[in-house]
């Protein structure tokens, strides 16, 4: 059994067990989330395709820790000007851990 849902303006693909990284949520670590945009679930009656989400279809999902990714440098540079600025970025996310699929 998987699903698509949406969160953070993205979409994932997830199973039972599947870890993943999401867009940051205030979460503390060890709580549980429920996701209600369900966008596709697939189990053993079949497709469901939503529109726009499966009804009454839910994810959840336990939070296993809160963290930074790696930092992007940003370098911006134009020629002949003297012009250049370097700046760096670490994106914020939350780890969270599949638990359960539901319809």
């Amino acid at each position: 059994m998987f699903a698509i849902i949406r969160t953070g303006g993205k979409q994932y693909s997830v199973e039972k067990g599947s870890v993943l990284k999401i867009e940051k949520l205030d979460k503390e670590e060890g709580s549980e989330i429920i996701f209600d945009d369900v966008l596709l679930l697939d189990n053993e009656s079949g497709l469901s395709v939503g529109t726009p989400t499966v009804a009454k279809a839910k994810v959840t999902a336990k939070v296993l820790s809160q963290g930074r990714g790696k930092k992007q440098i940003i370098f911006k540079y134009k020629n002949k000007t003297r012009y250049s600025v370097k700046n760096g970025h670490r994106q914020p996310y939350t780890e969270v851990e599949i638990t359960n699929i539901t319809i």
